[in-house]
């Protein structure tokens, strides 16, 4: 995969929960333009394990065809066991993506020894190729250097997504790591050092609705101009910090639609954001460029 911004796209649905191809369609379309070098589906902030099973496939599919190989699509498959991620993969059959994205387990608390049992097995029999996804945020159990060192040889798995600084790090430049393992950075706040550390795919799901600011920190970074890459990451920060207060994702799906995006991007038992919330939103998206 190139270097550049790797976008988590949300997912938009209906009232029951179902699927909008044409809103997400138009987020994938956008971010295409706007350079992404990659893109994440059912991803966190795409809410896949809140999804209806048989919509994963569909959004899978709407993500690969609507980017017409512009760039790499990986498609995110979390849960519990590796029978349940199995079925998942295997959900995905026919669809033309380039990997999967599996967190570790999030309802067990299991060993590091139990990672690599956990994403051998799946790796062995994925017809994709597997990314493993470090979020220890909502799993509580971060993936360790040393597992995911441990798990670099398989010829199946082939890159991680972590937001740890020194994790991201010391797997970039292991010796264990011949340079086709890749590493997805995703602390939002530490892009510009990360970069400059040689850690040059980054993620995010804030880029799903700031494409063009996102572009321009891309950019930025790539020419050395790092007085616009640190305006530009600050201001996807800023927006980021000022939606925590209304709630994520909440937010995000006010905001999601405010650009444009039709569909509700939360999750089923979240409330809509009420007059003083909107308003809030509104404010901190005047005047970005987005």
């Amino acid at each position: 995969m190139n270097d550049g911004f790797f976008t988590a796209l949300g997912t938009p649905l209906d009232e029951q929960g179902n699927f909008l191809e044409d809103s997400f369609r138009k987020q994938v379309a956008d971010q295409i333009a706007a350079g992404a070098s990659g893109l994440l589906a059912l991803g966190s902030m795409g809410y896949q394990p809140g999804l209806k099973s048989e919509e994963c496939p569909k959004v899978a599919r709407a993500c690969a065809e609507e980017s017409r190989g512009a760039c790499p699509v990986l498609v995110g498959v979390m849960d519990n066991s590796c029978a349940r991620v199995l079925a998942r993969i295997e959900d995905l059959r026919g669809i033309p993506i380039d990997g999967v994205v599996a967190t570790t387990p999030y309802y067990t608390i299991p060993r590091q020894e139990d990672l690599i049992v956990f994403f051998r097995e799946i790796a062995d029999r994925s017809k994709s190729p597997l990314y493993l996804y470090d979020l220890p945020v909502v799993t509580k159990v971060p993936i360790e250097i040393a597992t995911a060192e441990a798990l670099m040889p398989h010829k199946n798995i082939v890159g991680i997504k972590s937001g740890i600084l020194h994790t991201a790090r010391n797997l970039l430049h292991s010796p264990a790591n011949d340079g086709s393992f890749d590493i997805l950075f995703s602390d939002l706040d530490l892009m510009d050092v990360a970069y400059h550390w040689g850690l040059r795919k980054c993620l995010d799901g804030m880029f799903s609705m700031m494409p063009k600011t996102t572009k321009k920190l891309g950019d930025a970074l790539r020419s050395g101009n790092l007085e616009t890459a640190r305006t530009e990451q600050d201001t996807i920060s800023h927006v980021r910090n000022r939606l925590k207060g209304v709630g994520i994702f909440r937010a995000f799906s006010e905001a999601m639609n405010l650009l444009g995006y039709e569909g509700k991007f939360s999750a089923d038992f979240m409330t809509p954001v009420n007059d003083e919330e909107k308003e809030l939103v509104k404010t901190v998206l005047h005047g970005i460029e987005l």
